[in-house]
């Protein structure tokens, strides 16, 4: 293995989970990464060498995601019925497992934007201004989709809040 590859390899827990909280489908996730890793080996002569490789590999999987998103939007998945049945989630009896949910129920609430922004920050530990970077946007941009998808996720696990109380 390369040199390049060995630093990359570093990369790959943080890409995976990103994907993982981004598309909530394991499958897809994996198969996003390896897409994104074959490209960033594919077009290492573009690697500047001395900038942030983490927020390189990040800008290649957001703007694969990003593609795949609009592919998606012209045409449409279909799902057959059958198929339907088997993505039906079942309610759990346990306090942490329902607010695990609440809190997933929050994020995909959340606009693409604000989504990506607070998982970058949140869950890969990522500094604005390498989120700025992934993104594209300026560092103001960055610190206010965070402020409002915490200040949106706030709001609905405090509507959650009373249910799981009643529960109880």
């Amino acid at each position: 293995m390369t040199e390049f590859g060995a630093e990359i390899e570093q990369h790959i827990g943080p890409l995976r989970r990103y994907a993982r909280a981004l598309l909530r489908d394991r499958t897809d996730a994996d198969d996003l990464v390896q897409d994104a890793l074959t490209r960033a080996l594919s077009r290492s002569d573009r690697f500047q060498p001395g900038t942030n490789l983490r927020a390189w590999l990040f800008t290649i999987l957001h703007n694969l995601h990003a593609n795949h998103v609009r592919r998606k939007v012209t045409a449409p998945a279909v799902t057959p019925v059958g198929d339907a049945a088997l993505h039906v989630a079942t309610p759990a009896g346990q306090d942490d497992h329902m607010e695990l949910r609440d809190m997933a129920r929050g994020l995909a609430l959340l606009p693409p934007e604000q989504r990506q922004v607070l998982l970058l920050v949140a869950l890969e530990g990522l500094r604005y201004e390498e989120v700025a970077t992934v993104l594209g946007i300026p560092v103001g941009t960055v610190m206010s989709r965070l402020s409002r998808a915490r200040e949106a996720l706030r709001q609905h696990l405090a509507r959650e809040a009373p249910r799981l109380r009643r529960v109880k």
